[in-house]
Formats: structure tokens, sequence, C-alpha cells
């Protein structure tokens, strides 16, 4: 960590530096531990970002304290015409989001956008919150008394967003957490936050109070004081695996709900009978796009009896990919976020063929005109792999797709719920029988039938299972409503002023008292 970080003193003025958003204004950071936030394809440092101060978090918690105050009782209806503007905000700064994403993260331009527009219709669907929380009511449970449940917000909550969607994650956690009446703290990823930023500033701009939405930057240090901070309430978190146990863990111990997304190692599984050409864009597309850098990624394929023999169409399709930089026309796959995801990436395939597994593409060193500095791997293919080898055990994170074969669709499945991640994983097949087997039989939270990245719309909930979830709740559709509130149950029962009722002894007993 020394490394990567630097003394308030040693930052140029040049550099432009990353604020912090605390009650409503964009601040300048006291601290004295910064970090450079680089572009993924030409190592220039764009800004620096710094890591907040224990202050500086007390103070954004307790301005998020203080505004709930106000924000819970703000009508419905206005909180959702503030997501109707915000929404607008992001259309008409589409472009200048995905630019400035591709800038710190290195997707390319459309899927840049697309982690935008993904982020999008889950504010969209916060639009609807006047439906989404409404309340139950059953008349006469007794004589004169009337039932009723009602969804009120719950406080202060956190969110912790990982590095490869920076703008896609935050809109999952702040747009549904301020919609229900709750105020938020939001700590993006070090290595990427300007695009959430620029969220925060539209959120601004669209109406959302000061103090409702804070953003602070940081790493181990802010991740522990959201988790154990007493006026937080809830804590959301998206990313890698001992993350996220350490952050579910925490939270939970100090009495805070918490809903952890976490790794994933997921499996296509492939029928001889799928639609060839449909399947190998699938696979190749799924595997390789954002450089594998997505959680819903196929990292693992399938090929079930004489599929195993689409091993070399498989390959010539990956040879078709075009790698460079992000904003360069025509390019399918970008560079990895650092310097160090490259190297780990790349020890994972020289592990890979150490332990046996034939590596059919190397992707290693690609020659990229013009970006020699990038940190540039090309997609990778292994074959003959097997459970045990380390580049099916963990997730890589990386655009390396490893092919196992098996001889029946009941292997198939026993082999995707003997992994330890749930996250997602796809069938490819032309019946309707063998997916109807392998949605009822698998053990994983999204489910694709000849779907390879079966992330749901926000209607419905993200979810998974194992290893890839802690927590009962998923991060939007209508899950997130019940994380982001409590509810209330009121019992009932009013008296006019002829009424003889209150003249009567006082009933001890229960059903004397329901009557």
């Amino acid at each position: 960590m020394a490394a990567v970080l630097e003394s308030s003193s040693a930052i140029s003025a040049n550099t432009a530096t990353v604020k912090l958003l605390i009650n409503g204004k964009l601040i300048e950071s006291k601290t004295k531990v910064w970090k450079d936030v680089v572009n993924p394809a030409t190592q220039e440092v764009l800004a620096r970002v710094p890591f907040a101060t224990a202050d500086e978090i007390d103070l954004a918690i307790s301005t998020a304290a203080d505004a709930f105050k106000t924000w819970k009782k703000t009508p419905i209806g206005a909180r959702a015409r503030v997501m109707l503007k915000l929404q607008e905000l992001i259309r008409r700064d589409m472009k200048k989001l995905a630019a400035c994403l591709t800038a710190e993260q290195g997707k390319t331009l459309p899927d840049a956008e697309g982690d935008v527009f993904r982020g999008l219709e889950v504010v969209e669907h916060a639009c609807s919150i006047g439906t989404l929380t409404l309340g139950e009511i059953a008349e006469n449970v007794a004589g004169g008394i009337d039932t009723y449940f009602i969804r009120q917000p719950i406080g202060v909550c956190a969110g912790i967003t990982p590095f490869n969607f920076p703008a896609m994650i935050p809109l999952w956690m702040f747009p549904m957490a301020i919609v229900t009446g709750n105020t938020f703290v939001l700590k993006p990823s070090e290595q990427d936050p300007m695009t959430t930023m620029l969220l925060a500033e539209l959120a601004m701009e669209a109406g959302v109070p000061a103090g409702v939405l804070n953003v602070i930057h940081g790493g181990k240090e802010v991740v522990d004081a959201l988790c154990t901070h007493p006026t937080i309430q809830a804590v959301s978190f998206v990313g890698s695996c001992h993350v996220g146990e350490h952050v579910y863990k925490l939270a939970s111990n100090h009495g805070k709900r918490a809903q952890c997304m976490m790794g994933a190692k997921n499996h296509a599984v492939v029928m001889p009978d799928a639609n060839k050409n449909q399947s190998l864009n699938a696979l190749v597309g799924a595997g390789f796009g954002a450089a594998g850098q997505r959680c819903m990624a196929t990292s693992v394929v399938v090929l079930v009896g004489e599929a195993n023999k689409w091993i070399p169409d498989i390959v010539a399709k990956a040879k078709t990919l075009k790698v460079n930089a992000g904003i360069v026309a025509g390019t399918d796959v970008g560079p990895v976020i650092s310097k160090a995801a490259k190297t780990r990436i790349e020890s994972f395939i020289a592990q890979g063929v150490t332990e046996g597994a034939k590596l059919e593409l190397d992707g290693r060193n690609p020659v990229v005109a013009g970006y020699e500095k990038g940190n540039f791997i090309a997609p990778t293919i292994f074959s003959d792999v097997k459970p045990g080898m380390r580049i099916y055990d963990e997730e890589i994170f990386g655009p390396v797709l490893v092919i196992v074969n098996v001889d029946t669709l009941d292997d198939a499945i026993a082999l995707v719920n003997a992994n330890p991640y749930g996250n997602g994983t796809g069938i490819f097949t032309q019946s309707g029988a063998v997916a109807r087997k392998f949605q009822n039989e698998i053990d994983v939270g999204q489910v694709g039938i000849n779907v390879p990245v079966p992330v749901p719309v926000p209607y419905f909930s993200f979810t998974g299972s194992r290893g890839s979830k802690l927590g009962d709740l998923g991060p939007y559709g209508k899950q997130v409503i019940q994380f982001y509130t409590q509810t209330k149950t009121v019992t009932e029962r009013w008296f006019d002023d002829s009424s003889v009722e209150g003249g009567k002894n006082a009933g001890v007993n229960m059903t004397i008292s329901l009557k």
C-alpha cells in the first residue's frame, strides 16, 4: 500500500484531486494519504483520490443522520420526482459519463455506456416508489378493529462499491436507498472514483437535498468505519469474497443489516444440440467482454458429450476479438484495471500450464500499438481443465476462459453445484426438457437459458447462492425495498362519544379483548 500512497505535499498543483461530497458540498479532503487514479491503457495519472480522515468519515455520517430527520418526512411523490429528474440528467450526460468511465476503468466506450444504462434502469425503477412501498390493511380483524402495516425508512445506510462497475453498482445502491426515505454514505472504489462522483453531482443537480447523499473515499479504514459506526443501520457491498465476508461479519456483529454480493465462477453448459453460431458468440462475448472483469462473466465452459468438438471453434472465434484501448473504435477487449491485476492474471495462466491444463490460446503480452504501457491481456483459453486446478477453483477476474468436458447433463449439473460459488450460470440447448431440468436442479442465483449473462432487469432482484452471496435480500428489485425499510404493524380501534364500550370493565383475557 505504501508504494501507491503519497503525502499531500507531494501532490502536483496541476493534478486534479477527487473531492468528498459532504452535506451537499464538494470539499477538499484534509488527509495526508492519497492514491493515483490511473488510466489503465496509458498509465496517465488522471487524478488523485483521498483516503478520508476519521473526522471526515464522522462528519459524513453525522450529516446524513441530521438530513434523515427531514428527508424521511418528505412526501413520497417528491422523492419520486427527484429520481425522475436524475434519470433525465443521466441520459443527458451519458456520453460524458461513458468517456470518464473508459478513461479510469478501461472499458470500451459501448461497454461503458452499457454500464451506465444498466444503472439507469434501477433509477427508472426507483421512480415507481409509490407503488413499491405500499402497505396492506385488513378491516375488522376483530369487532371494530383494523390492522395494517406500513413501510418506513430505517435511517443512515452505507454502500461499498467495486472497481468493475463504477456507474452501475453505485446506481444499484443510493437511488433505492434514498427514494425509500433513507440517507446514504457511499464509498466507491478508490481505483476509479471519478465516474461515481459525476453521478453524485447529477444527484445534487436533480434535487437530492444536502446531506441525503454523501460520498467518502478510502480503503479498509473507511470500510471498517462504515461497518462499525453506531449510526449506520445497513451496509450494502459488492466485490470480492474475502472483503465481502469481512464486511458481512463486521457489520452483522455490530447490529446492522448487511447484503454482500461477492465472487463468482460462472459456468456455461453447452449441450450438443445447441445453436452453434449463437452459442459461440455468446460464450466468447460473455467470457472476454469487459476484459473478463464482470462478476457475471462466463469463466468456465462445460462441453457436454459431442460438444467437446467445439474447442477449435471457440478458439477461432476468440482470435477475432480486437484488443486495444477502450476509446479506439471497434475494440472488443480493453485493458485490465491495474498493473497488479495484470500480474495476478498472468500468474494464473502460468500456473494453469504448470498444473497440466492445455493452453489453447495464450493472451499474454499482446502488442497494442500506441498503448505499449497498457495493462493488456488478450483472450486466453485453457482446455483439459479439472476441478482442483487453481484456474478452475479460483476467480481469475480477467480474460481467461477455461473449458471442462463432461459426459452427461447430470455430470454438468453436479459439477456446477459442487463449485463453491453460485452467482450465475447458463445452458445452451434447443431442448425445453433439458433446460427445465437444468433450471430446477441447479443451485445458482441467476440462470440463463441461451442467455450468456443473465443479469435480471430491476423489476426482479439480483441474487446468488453459496459463496457468492451473504444476506437474505438482493441489491435491487422488490427485495431491496425490504432491505431499506422496516415494517410497522398498527392495530387500531376507535370509539365515538355515544359508545358505551368505554364503560365496561377492563378485559384481561386476550380472547375477550379482541372480541
